[in-house]
């Protein structure tokens, strides 16, 4: 005989099956996605840089990853640290609308997604039927007394296969103006056949 008794089995758990995610709602959790490497300079001036850097290609949309670089230059202190408040405005943050960094996307057929955190508000029962552009975690800032830099990443969905759709920045705070860059629309459909179901049902 033990001191201790053995000790009893938990109950089993209920198990609920989560309902399907909708596309718009983020990346799918059970893809590997194709890569296309972009390197697309969106703005470049003497004070700073905006660029696309790449986007990971799923099967409903593509998470778009973009880089910037600001420099002092000549700024003042107080210029200086005008600008680095700026550069930690969050993106897609109500800030942000007012003065921060606005990201946008324009499809070849007219439609717009304008970025957004964390996505659309729905009633219950209501159909997404816009495309969405939504702030994804993963970026940030940093810098130092000569320079400031960040990284920024948005789900956008559908995927755009369209000709003519482009990517769209401004950035008043930092006297940046509307800016667009074409996206390649042929190398994101091409990606889409690297993309990889983790099960295969």
């Amino acid at each position: 005989m033990t001191f201790f008794e053995p000790a009893s089995e938990p109950p089993e758990r209920f198990h609920q099956s989560a309902p399907p995610r909708p596309g718009w709602a983020g990346p799918p959790s059970d893809e590997l996605p194709g890569v296309v490497h972009i390197g697309g300079f969106i703005y470049g001036d003497d004070r700073m840089v905006v660029a696309l850097k790449s986007a990971d290609v799923y099967s409903t949309g593509c998470v778009l990853e973009f880089v910037w670089t600001a420099r002092r230059g000549g700024k003042t202190g107080s210029e200086w640290r005008d600008t680095m408040d700026q550069a930690f405005i969050p993106p897609g943050s109500p800030v942000a609308a007012a003065s921060g960094l606005m990201v946008g996307v324009g499809y070849g057929d007219g439609r717009k997604a304008l970025a957004s955190r964390p996505g659309p508000a729905l009633a219950e029962g209501d159909e997404v039927k816009d495309p969405v552009l939504s702030v994804l975690g993963g970026g940030g800032a940093g810098g130092n007394d000569e320079q400031v830099h960040g990284t920024a990443r948005y789900w956008l969905w559908p995927l755009p296969l369209e000709a003519g759709t482009k990517v769209v920045v401004k950035w008043d705070g930092l006297r940046m103006p509307e800016s667009s860059f074409n996206l390649p629309h042929d190398r994101l459909a091409a990606a889409v056949g690297d993309v990889r179901k983790f099960w295969v049902e």
